[in-house]
């Protein structure tokens, strides 16, 4: 008695093989199946590039707020003064901060003093956010310290100023030149209070990758922010930098013990939480539409292999005379409409791959054709398109790519392995 083939047997290969490679003329591979390939592969090409440039724009975005503001910032609740008013200020500010500071995990907390001022350079005016801050505090900043185009020197820091790109152009000045800061609550007179000015040099200019900090953000010594903000004996916040800032809601209960006072706390995600849900909303809408246009260039598999199956029928009553069981037959189409799928998203692959590979170069370009300005810093916020390949999006395409293509190679494979083999060669 002879032994039942195994299934996806070599000949099954075989005969599929045949009928991919055979020509139009022949009943082969028709053109809806080539259209079905381009479109996978223009499908799946799509949905890695979009993965890519959402990851590299996260990771871009976070690694901007990360690198130049605070990771946690401990700030006062209030009290009221011998005046009656309202005081934000920490008295006991350097106390506070060290015992922050001996909390596992954070590497940095520093007294801030905070205030926004018009800056002045030869006619040239800027509204800057002054951050008063410790030299030791400034270069332990990755966004102000190891900033890349950085000019100047920081070790100057407590001789002058040091300010974001954007201000400098705005401005106008370079390291070495000085700038007077205005401020509206300067010094109090029997008349009134009169505004302060002050000029100080410039002794450092920083790219920290973010258009509004980079044109907005100046960083004044921490003695010399007292003085000039009327603050002198206190501080605003407490600026905490920790090793891991995706984690920072497993700190927030031990930062509030070691503050020991009636603190609040502001972490970067509150910061900027409203744009990380709305990016993660995003994500997930462009990625059920690009599943759908996988969905859409998938189907025409079932229309290629239909007219595939239209086309064999003779083949497919000889098959089934010769002793070819239903199954065979249904493997046989499954592995034609499946190569198609499988072609489609490797080649979809290697373009997507390329594409985040290769993206400033290509961005780089079509910036050129455009005439420029296709990219605008100071509504984007970041300088220019990120992308990040990661295995997991380039396994989820996958994935959705072939479970797409084999679920739906199985309709038309069915109908090819119950063909009446006596009605397929009745007129033959």
């Amino acid at each position: 008695m002879a032994s039942t083939p195994p299934p996806f047997a070599r000949f099954e290969w075989m005969i599929a093989w045949r009928y991919l490679r055979a020509r139009r003329a022949e009943g082969g591979v028709s053109v809806m199946t080539w259209i079905s390939l381009i479109g996978i592969t223009l499908a799946v090409f799509a949905l890695i590039a979009t993965l890519a440039v959402r990851s590299g724009f996260r990771s871009e975005f976070v690694g901007t707020i990360l690198g130049a503001n605070a990771h946690v910032t401990l700030y006062s609740h209030g009290a009221l003064n011998a005046a009656g008013q309202m005081e934000r200020s920490i008295t006991d500010f350097d106390a506070m901060a060290a015992r922050v500071a001996t909390v596992p995990g954070v590497i940095r907390a520093a007294p801030l003093i905070k205030g926004q001022v018009m800056a002045n350079a030869r006619q040239r005016n800027a509204g800057v956010e002054v951050f008063g801050i410790s030299k030791p505090g400034i270069l332990t900043i990755p966004g102000v310290a190891q900033s890349e185009g950085a000019m100047g020197d920081l070790d100057r820091f407590e001789d002058g100023v040091a300010i974001g790109s954007g201000v400098a152009r705005e401005l106008g000045v370079s390291p070495g030149d000085r700038i007077k800061l205005i401020s509206p609550n300067g010094v109090k007179t029997p008349f009134g209070t009169s505004p302060r000015v002050k000029a100080y040099e410039v002794v450092y200019i920083f790219t920290a990758g973010r258009y509004d900090i980079d044109r907005t953000r100046l960083y004044m010594p921490f003695a010399e922010a007292q003085s000039f903000f009327n603050r002198e004996g206190v501080a605003d916040e407490i600026e905490v930098m920790i090793t891991d800032p995706e984690a920072v809601d497993l700190k927030i209960l031990s930062l509030l013990r070691a503050a020991d006072g009636a603190v609040g706390v502001w972490t970067w995600r509150d910061a900027s939480g409203g744009f990380l849900r709305a990016l993660e909303v995003e994500d997930n809408v462009m990625f059920i539409i690009l599943s759908i246009l996988v969905l859409i260039a998938t189907m025409n598999i079932v229309s290629g292999l239909i007219m595939l199956v239209k086309n064999k029928g003779r083949d497919i009553g000889i098959l089934r005379t010769i002793g070819l069981s239903e199954g065979s037959v249904m493997r046989v189409f499954f592995i034609c409409g499946a190569f198609t799928g499988v072609l489609g998203t490797l080649f979809g692959v290697i373009l997507g791959c390329l594409f985040a590979s290769y993206i400033d170069p290509i961005f780089s370009f079509v910036n050129f054709v455009m005439g420029g300005g296709v990219w605008d810093p100071s509504i984007r916020g970041i300088y220019a398109l990120p992308a990040e390949l990661n295995l997991p999006d380039v396994l989820s395409a996958v994935g959705l790519s072939l479970g797409l293509s084999f679920v739906v190679t199985i309709f038309p494979a069915r109908r090819a392995a119950r063909l009446n083999p006596v009605e397929a060669l009745r007129y033959e």
